[in-house]
């Protein structure tokens, strides 16, 4: 784990006592740390860094440090107590003083398993934070005109959250399109109108990486419903493909969705599956969610077929193991977001609707109601696993 470890000690107290009392409290964390000691000029740089307060007699000392650790890091300050010499009663007047001043902070303290399962989680979202920072997503076209909710505050997103949102041009994507040469149609196709859509699919794909190096992007959102009437194609297999290779991969231009999947990735590996609720039963906790794409990493299998509106193109119907999933979504302004663990039960493969297709049953029934009162936005993300703890640290823990 990438954690570190700095202490606050005050003179008054036996070196050597206290020495032995970090030895035995720290081995009681069954976590791989580096201990700084005094020296913090790392600080900030870990995917955990803790301030861990030996002893009483060390709230000067904090006072007259904190400058310097606000300067080198904009993260929560946590503070790891044993409760020895005076420590705790320390670390509360402590982080007392860092509310007065505004400053998001949290004691860790109390039994063993406690302490190693906070420690656990913030380091999860530490790591989850790191690959966050510095992100580069594009925006290519403009969002869909039907996206009328779906805002987002770009100077937010780069404080909170470290990541930087660039426009790139729909004439960038169609001119880079016109200029890879149309490839011969595939062989052995089951129908024809895939067949004769799969070499301007692959033209799109190539066309979006392209993209992607040039302007060195680590994820996008594209407003792929201009290709329909542009190039006659889709992007929704460019997308899952582009998904499955590490690139974050968006559609409609909706850039809160294209967050969601940034996160997405940073807490689970993989971008999510975005999808829109089609059908939802408040009584059972069971939605059925669908779009025409899902990234190629996160399936068992997968078909072709066509985009489901347009009739044209090559989507995706891809099927996703059964088993426990995530639904995510949040804010453009990051105030808020929505988390909703459930379980997979079944893939669906209904003619009037996008081509994959999967039915969530909700742990808490309870939350369907969001959809139907408070929803943020249409589109959201299904993950793999459950992951509302990191999720929730990860949004609501400000920086």
């Amino acid at each position: 784990m990438n954690i570190a470890i700095y202490t606050l000690t005050s003179e008054l107290h036996d070196d050597q006592a206290v020495n032995t009392v970090t030895k035995e409290f720290l081995s009681t964390l069954e976590v791989d740390y580096e201990l700084k000691g005094s020296d913090y000029s790392s600080y900030g740089s870990h995917a955990l860094d803790l301030i861990y307060i030996r002893t009483g007699g060390t709230e000067g000392i904090f006072k007259r440090l904190l400058p310097m650790l606000k300067k080198q890091s904009n993260r929560p300050l946590y503070l790891l107590t044993s409760g020895k010499s005076n420590s705790l009663a320390a670390s509360l007047e402590i982080l007392s003083f860092l509310r007065q001043q505004q400053i998001f902070g949290e004691v860790i303290h109390g039994s063993k398993t406690y302490v190693h399962q906070r420690i656990t989680l913030l380091t999860k979202v530490g790591e989850a934070r790191q690959q966050l920072r510095g992100l580069k997503l594009g925006v290519i076209g403009e969002p869909s005109d039907w996206l009328i909710a779906s805002a987002v505050n770009r100077q937010v997103v780069a404080d909170r959250l470290g990541i930087h949102i660039v426009d790139v041009s729909m004439t960038m994507l169609l001119d880079s399109i016109r200029q890879i040469p149309l490839s011969s149609p595939h062989e052995h196709s089951e129908r024809e109108v895939i067949l004769r859509a799969l070499p301007g699919a692959e033209q799109i794909y190539l066309a979006l990486k392209f993209l992607v190096e040039r302007y060195q992007l680590q994820g996008f959102t594209l407003r792929c419903f201009d290709l329909l009437t542009t190039v006659k194609n889709t992007g929704c297999l460019a997308l899952a493909k582009l998904n499955a290779e590490g690139v974050v991969a968006g559609c409609e231009g909706d850039i809160p969705t294209m967050l969601s999947m940034a996160i997405t990735k940073s807490v689970t590996g993989v971008s999510g599956f975005q999808c829109n609720p089609s059908k939802i039963d408040s009584e059972s906790g069971e939605l059925l969610f669908a779009h025409c794409t899902i990234p190629l990493n996160m399936v068992e299998r997968y078909e072709l077929d066509t985009h489901y509106e347009s009739g044209i193109g090559v989507g995706i119907r891809g099927y996703m193991k059964e088993g426990p999933v995530t639904i995510f979504k949040v804010a453009g302004d990051l105030s808020r977001c929505f988390i909703a663990e459930g379980e997979l039960i079944r893939n669906e493969t209904q003619a009037d609707l996008c081509r994959t297709q999967q039915v969530v049953r909700l742990s808490d029934k309870k939350q369907a109601a969001y959809f139907l009162n408070e929803p943020i936005g249409n589109h959201h993300v299904i993950m793999p696993g459950h992951h509302k703890e990191v999720l929730s640290e990860l949004i609501y823990n400000k920086v």
